[in-house]
C-alpha cells in the first residue's frame, strides 16, 4: 500500500513541508524549508516542479494501520492536539535525525580526508625544501 501526506507548519522562524510517504513496509520523510508561509497554489506547483528531485530520509519500518473511517471534527481535533504538542509526529523527526547523521558521517569523512591530503601536500613540501638546502652545499 502506498500512502503520502503533506503537512505544513510553522517552525520559528520559518514555515516547513513534511513530505511524509509509506510505499511497500517503508517510511520516509523529507523536510522542505518554504520561508514565508506559501499558498496553497504555490505548494502544488513546488511538489510538482520538484517531486524527483526531494531527497527522503532512509526508510524505516512502518506499521501497517486500518484504515476507518474517522468523524471530521474528531480527526480536525486530533490533528490540532498533534501540531501543538509536537509540531511534527516522533517518527518524521526520527528519519530526519537519521537523514541528519548520514550526512554528518559523510562530511566528517570527506573533511577527514580533505585534511590527511594537506599534511601529506605540506610535508612533501617540506621535504622538498630540505632536499634543495641541501643540495646547495
Amino acid at each position: 500500500m502506498t500512502a503520502s501526506k503533506f503537512t505544513v507548519l510553522f517552525d520559528d522562524p520559518f514555515w516547513i513541508g513534511l513530505f511524509e510517504r509509506t510505499d511497500g513496509g517503508r517510511y520516509e520523510v523529507c523536510k522542505v524549508t518554504f520561508g514565508a508561509e506559501p499558498r496553497d497554489y504555490e505548494v502544488y506547483a513546488f511538489l510538482l516542479q520538484n517531486w524527483r528531485r526531494l531527497r527522503f530520509s532512509p526508510g524505516l519500518s512502518a506499521e501497517e494501520t486500518a484504515e476507518r473511517r474517522v468523524n471530521p471534527k474528531r480527526r480536525q481535533r486530533a490533528i490540532h492536539r498533534m501540531t501543538a504538542e509536537t509540531g511534527v509526529g516522533t517518527r518524521a523527526q526520527q528519519a530526519l535525525k537519521l537523514q541528519q547523521e548520514q550526512g554528518k558521517q559523510a562530511r566528517q569523512t570527506r573533511t577527514r580526508a580533505q585534511r590527511e591530503a594537506e599534511e601529506e601536500r605540506r610535508f612533501a613540501l617540506r621535504q622538498e625544501k630540505r632536499r634543495e638546502k641541501h643540495r646547495g652545499h
